[in-house]
């Protein structure tokens, strides 16, 4: 179908609007505009490994499903987001078999933690995009300049998702030393707190982008 519209996972963020909930971010291949997708905190453990390549200890359910759909030699041609409705967008999993195509409904977060597994497109219709596309500012998101700066250098016994303000996140992990923010990031992996170890791990390579500048 033509007048499909392919996107592409451009990143997962606290959600705004349902507590203990994330956003994953659709971002549209050839244009500005962004699909924010309310997801579980399962789900996004699962998509933000995939994001970053974390090997998790034990098999995750979509590793799983990833490994039956090699194993027994299908191949996931697409992901299609194809139906929003009272706020639940609708997807489907398409698979090529020997000598046909069929296709699979599925929840949009376990269809795209499966899509980054198997590195194939994924699309949506122009309906779909018109209707819950937003376009994004250049500089990403408001800026509080009242943050008080003092109150993350007296505590530093925080976790991530003490700080609901995105500002004060990045400014607490910016405290951090290069030690305490790896040995951060290597108890969340091995506890499987996937959400935490992408915190950390952006943080360092921000500092490595930042260090290659100088």
């Amino acid at each position: 179908m033509d007048t499909k519209i392919k996107l592409r996972v451009q990143g997962l963020t606290n959600s705004q609007v349902q507590s203990g909930a994330y956003a994953l971010v659709l971002a549209e291949e050839n244009g500005l505009r962004r699909i924010p997708i309310i997801v579980g905190t399962a789900e996004a453990q699962s998509i933000a490994i995939a994001l970053e390549h974390i090997t998790p200890p034990r098999p995750l359910t979509h590793d799983l499903f990833t490994k039956l759909i090699q194993t027994i030699d299908l191949k996931l041609q697409e992901v299609f987001i194809y139906k929003f409705e009272d706020g639940v967008f609708f997807s489907e999993l398409i698979i090529d078999t020997v000598d046909k195509q069929i296709r699979i409904d599925s929840r949009t977060s376990d269809a795209i933690a499966i899509a980054l597994r198997m590195s194939c497109t994924i699309y949506t219709t122009p309906e779909i995009m018109e209707e819950c596309g937003i376009m994004l500012e250049e500089d990403g998101t408001d800026s509080d300049d009242s943050a008080d700066e003092n109150e993350q250098e007296q505590d530093q016994r925080l976790e991530p998702d003490d700080l609901k303000d995105e500002d004060k996140l990045k400014e607490w992990l910016s405290l951090m030393s290069s030690g305490e923010l790896q040995q951060r990031l290597d108890e969340s992996i091995a506890s499987e707190n996937y959400e935490f170890a992408k915190l950390y791990r952006d943080e360092q390579d921000r500092r490595e982008r930042e260090d290659t500048t100088k």
